[in-house]
Order: C-alpha cells, then structure tokens, then sequence
C-alpha cells in the first residue's frame, strides 16, 4: 500500500502513464467532459473535493510546464484565478468555450466536486529532466 501522495488507484495509475506534453484537465463539477480521455471522477458532494485539493495533489506529483483557463474566471471567481496564477506556471487564459475545445485533446481529466464557477485547468506536463 502506498504511504504518501494520491491513494486513488485510477488516479495513480492514469498519472504514470503520462508524458511530456500531455494534457491534464482539472475541472469542477459542471465543467462538460469530452469523449476521448480517460476521466477520474473525485466528485463526492458539491464542494468535495475542492479544485484547490485536487489541484494541490496533481502539482505535488506532476511536472507542469503550463496551463490554461478561463478568461471568465478572473471576473466570476477571483479566488480561483489567484489560486491558479500562483501555482501554475505559464498560465495562460482563453475564452471558456475555447478551453472546452481544447480541452478535446487532454489525455486525463479529473472531475472535482468543485461547485463554484470556472474552477477549471488545462494543465500541460513537462519533463522532470
């Protein structure tokens, strides 16, 4: 049994099968899944878990070299645009029905029980080397 990190085996195991360059959408709960990724739901009760948990658990265990959100955000949800502009390097924002098709091309989202507006990521991986 693990010790540390994410406990989710589907996570877990869906997390070492990435690669430099892949696409990892962290989303709330409204956020619309595309066909095509592999989809780990976390969702629990609204609010459970919150993107900032989940958020903070992918960057623990994930290189990321950049990100995507929303432009809406900054207006709809401040405290999850300084979230996102703290952690996430090379954020960059485009508007939200283009972050949902781009979002196509992700090879994992991760469904968070988030219940607030535009709680959403593209995260893109980098390399540990």
């Amino acid at each position: 049994m693990k010790r540390s990190g994410i406990l989710n085996r589907q996570l877990a195991g869906a997390l070492a099968e990435l690669g430099h360059g892949d696409g990892v959408l962290v989303c709330d709960a409204g956020m619309p899944i595309p066909d095509g990724p592999r989809v780990v739901d976390l969702s629990f009760r609204a609010g459970v878990p919150s993107f900032a948990e989940v958020l903070d658990g992918l960057i623990d265990e994930l290189v990321i070299e950049g990100g995507t959100a929303a432009d809406e955000v900054r207006d709809a949800n401040p405290e999850t645009a300084r979230l996102l502009a703290g952690r996430v390097p090379g954020l960059s924002h485009v508007p939200h029905e283009e972050l949902k098709r781009l979002t196509a091309g992700a090879r994992l989202v991760v469904r968070t029980g988030e219940a607030r507006p535009y709680a959403n990521v593209l995260l893109r991986c980098g390399v540990f080397f």
